[in-house]
């Protein structure tokens, strides 16, 4: 139910009620039902006309009703009669009024009726509390003051009529009851006292113009009620206005922030963590309404000026350079002028503009200090910082959020605000769990090539670019001695890598050479070599420390350090390896690689791949070492195009296109093998050799299409009942060779049943019946021959021996119970 004036309302949150909702439903249905009983017992009428004329004025008017917000179904004079006749008629008479002008009320200018229980409890609600107005007047005659009697009157009917309804609905929908009745009735109480007033002066007029007076007080009673309606209604314009201006803002923030997600894929989840955690802070902190507007706005806006930094900046898996922090500084500038144009009607810009200031003045654009920066930029400050230590980016991995509460802490009258690191401290666990569960502008130039003088470094630290910076190790430079026997170091290794790339056609041999080369003149722990296959980048080389780990690993496109790389075209020195352990999930362990440096490998036909070289130490690589690599880039890829494009003619070469079996060729070089390895460990070896029987009249009848797509699937499912180390080949046409090391005499008549069965299950599912079948002939070394060609041939006898029987026959050879029943699995024990 849902609290009214005067008549409740079913609820839309709950298709019923409880049982203890009907019970005080029907408790006061009870009480209302008992008074309308006791007025008809003790019915007692001094003036019978003067009852009736009250009574019609009373339902006359009680259809006039108007609506209040946050008051469902508005508001009627019916209390103001209901007081007049506590005032001047007895006690059943005013229950009797007071029933009937809510029955009036619940079906009058109601576009549908009202459900029945509805209005039993709302005229039930009424007479009650009529009868408790009257009791409350006539009780407290002793007192003398009529109207303080009026009042008590009036605040009893006002508790009567509202207190059922409160409990009602509190008790349906597990809410407080005070709470309820505090956001739906208080209001109503001078409205209460206004009616006692109302009702007051007319029954001092009646009493000495006549009680007929009262059939007259109705144009008065509609002028006041209409003119109160009109000046409501005007009320009632003016606030859409403001919700039609304050929604438009609304949107305005959502479509910004929508183009501030499309700029940075980090940003969904970050923005509407920080919008729950800033706005409970602010309100704990006691910020007034627009302060928390704006706070609520700046949350979602604060990094809008990122759309005027470069992506590959944003989304960069390292540290910047000196550069690139000029370029990011920026964004709060630049965020602050966008929203300048939208026109806020509170305090967003400043906001915005100062959220990377800092508590003790080292922060940017401005260097403002404590108090100068504002409230809201102080809390975005904090809880910003809190929400990128406990979140992915590109960069690094998260920190678990009670370590990264303790970072923020320590930076408590530094960075930030100690009132509000010490909120945050107390309430991040809540808020963390309140977090889960939940237009056109000017184009006006943007600063986007102003200069900010504030800011010495940013959190992680500079990118090392000094040429003569110290080494990874911290010692001083080395002597001029050293670098010129560096410097014949590095010309040769680099002609020996090029020598050695052009001259192997093995992928694999190439990148185990590179591999040793590399590390002469570039030191690493773990080297990757990362190859482009669809969206996502597979390793095709890994060697060192980690190789389990990067073995398992695929990085999807423009992810991770490497996918990054590819995606940007561009090389990253001292990059975080820890993000491309990332994506192995729950599988990653903690990984002792500190640094990275990757270059993307360039090919004929674009980027192919990525060379990722990682190590435990800390910055650990240099320009020098990113020079190298880009140096033998281009070399590396071309090289292993060539390795791929060798194995795929040297795969067409042995490789039947149309089946994917090795063909005559391959056939031969594997016979051979196992011919020498069966003489050299004295095990025999069998040959099968397979002919499939009408099998043109599946061209003639079906066409070739269909007859290549028969022998593509006898190809699979022949090649699904070998073992691992068996050889099925296929000669040309429809022949097929079957190599089986070790197999013994005795087995062939079950192999032989088996690859019949599966024959005729493929001519059973693709032509509806039994049109193919299979003629098998087979041989054994050493007993039929000991070479390839007397295996083959003598298979070919024993294969038309077989085809000419069935011929005679006239009919296939029934395949047997116990054929069906041998299975691959026994094939292969």
């Amino acid at each position: 139910m849902r609290p009214v004036h005067g008549k409740p309302q079913m609820s839309t949150r709950r298709k019923g009620m409880p049982a203890r909702a009907l019970l005080a439903v029907g408790l006061f249905v009870t009480l209302g039902a008992g008074a309308v009983g006791l007025a008809a017992a003790n019915w007692e009428s001094q003036d019978l006309i003067k009852f009736a004329g009250f009574l019609l004025v009373a339902m006359f008017f009680s259809g006039m009703r108007f609506s209040v917000r946050g008051v469902i179904g508005g508001i009627s004079p019916t209390i103001i009669f209901v007081l007049l006749a506590v005032l001047d008629l007895s006690v059943p008479e005013a229950v009797v009024i007071g029933a009937l002008g809510m029955v009036v009320q619940c079906y009058w200018n109601e576009t549908t009726c009202p459900p029945a229980m509805q209005t039993i409890f709302g005229v039930a609600a009424m007479a009650a509390a009529s009868a408790a107005a009257a009791f409350v007047y006539g009780a407290s005659a002793p007192i003398g003051d009529s109207t303080f009697r009026l009042v008590l009157a009036a605040l009893a009917l006002y508790i009567v009529n509202t207190a059922p309804v409160s409990i009602a609905v509190a008790v349906a929908e597990g809410l407080s009851i005070f709470k309820t009745w505090k956001e739906y009735y208080l209001r109503l109480l001078p409205y209460y006292f206004g009616g006692a007033a109302v009702a007051a002066g007319v029954s001092f007029v009646s009493r000495y113009v006549g009680w007929q007076t009262v059939l007259f007080s109705g144009p008065a009673i509609y002028l006041v009620f209409r003119s109160y309606r009109l000046h409501l209604s005007r009320l009632e314009n003016e606030r859409k206005h403001v919700e039609a201006v304050s929604s438009l803002h609304l949107r305005t923030i959502e479509a910004l922030a929508m183009a501030i997600e499309a700029k940075d894929s980090t940003t969904h989840d970050h923005l509407a963590r920080v919008q729950v955690y800033a706005y409970e802070l602010g309100r704990e902190l006691g910020l007034d309404g627009e302060e928390m507007d704006a706070l609520q706005a700046a949350s979602i806006l604060h990094d809008i000026g990122k759309l005027a930094v470069p992506e590959h900046i944003i989304s960069k898996p390292g540290r910047l350079t000196p550069e690139e922090f000029e370029k990011m500084k920026i964004h709060p500038v630049v965020g602050a002028e966008i929203l300048e144009r939208v026109q806020f009607p509170y305090p967003v810009v400043p906001i915005v503009r100062a959220h990377h200031e800092k508590w003790d003045g080292t922060g940017y654009p401005a260097g403002l200090k404590g108090e100068e920066i504002p409230m809201g930029s102080r809390i975005l400050a904090a809880v910003d910082c809190l929400d990128a230590l406990a979140t992915d980016r590109q960069y690094r991995r998260a920190l678990p959020l009670a370590d990264a509460m303790k970072l923020v802490a320590k930076e408590s009258g530094k960075a930030f605000d100690p009132r509000v690191v010490e909120v945050l401290s107390r309430r991040y666990v809540e808020l963390e769990k309140m977090a889960k569960a939940r237009n056109p502008v000017d184009s006006g130039k943007l600063s986007t090539g102003v200069k900010v003088e504030r800011g010495a470094a940013p959190a992680t630290g500079f990118e090392n670019t000094s040429p003569d910076a110290q080494n990874a190790a911290g010692e001083p430079a080395e002597s001029f001695v050293n670098l010129i026997g560096a410097a014949r170091q590095e010309v040769q290794t680099l002609f020996e890598i090029s020598r050695e790339l052009g001259n192997s056609l093995s992928l694999d041999d190439t990148l185990s050479m590179l591999a040793v080369k590399l590390r002469n003149v570039v030191p690493h722990d773990t080297m990757v070599i990362w190859l482009r296959q669809e969206d996502k980048l597979t390793p095709q080389f890994v060697t060192g420390d980690d190789l389990r780990q990067f073995s398992a690993l695929a990085i999807p496109i423009g992810q991770g350090l490497s996918g990054w790389v590819l995606e940007n075209r561009k090389p990253i020195v001292n990059g975080n390896p820890s993000v491309e352990s990332g994506y192995l999930g729950e599988r990653a362990k903690p990984s002792s690689l500190r640094s990275a440096i990757a270059v993307p490998l360039e090919g004929i036909n674009g980027v192919i791949g990525v060379l990722s070289l990682y190590s435990g130490e800390r910055d650990h690589f240099s320009k020098d070492h990113l020079r190298l690599l880009v140096a033998v880039s281009g070399k590396i890829a071309l090289s292993v195009e060539n390795a791929k494009r060798f194995h795929s003619v040297e795969a067409a070469a042995t490789i039947d296109t149309l089946t994917g079996l090795a063909n005559a060729r391959s056939l031969f070089v594997h016979l051979d093998a196992e011919l020498a390895r069966a003489k050299r460990s004295a095990q025999p070896l069998a040959v099968m050799v397979f002919d499939l029987d009408a099998f043109r009249q599946i061209n003639d009848r079906f066409g070739h299409l269909e007859g290549d797509r028969a022998l593509r699937a006898i190809a699979q499912h022949m090649r699904s009942a070998c073992r691992e180390y068996d050889t099925l080949a296929r000669m040309g046409g429809d022949e097929f060779v079957l190599i089986l090391p070790g197999a013994r005499i005795e087995d062939m008549e079950q192999r032989k049943e088996l690859f019949r069965s599966l024959v005729s299950g493929v001519s059973r599912n693709l032509f509806s019946g039994e049109i193919l079948s299979v003629s098998i002939g087979w041989a054994q070394f050493p007993a039929d021959g000991a070479d390839a060609e007397q295996l083959l041939a003598e298979a070919d006898r024993r294969l038309y021996k077989e085809k000419r029987q069935r011929a005679q026959a006239g009919v296939r050879k029934p395949i047997t119970t116990a054929a069906a029943a041998w299975t691959t699995t026994e094939l292969v024990h």
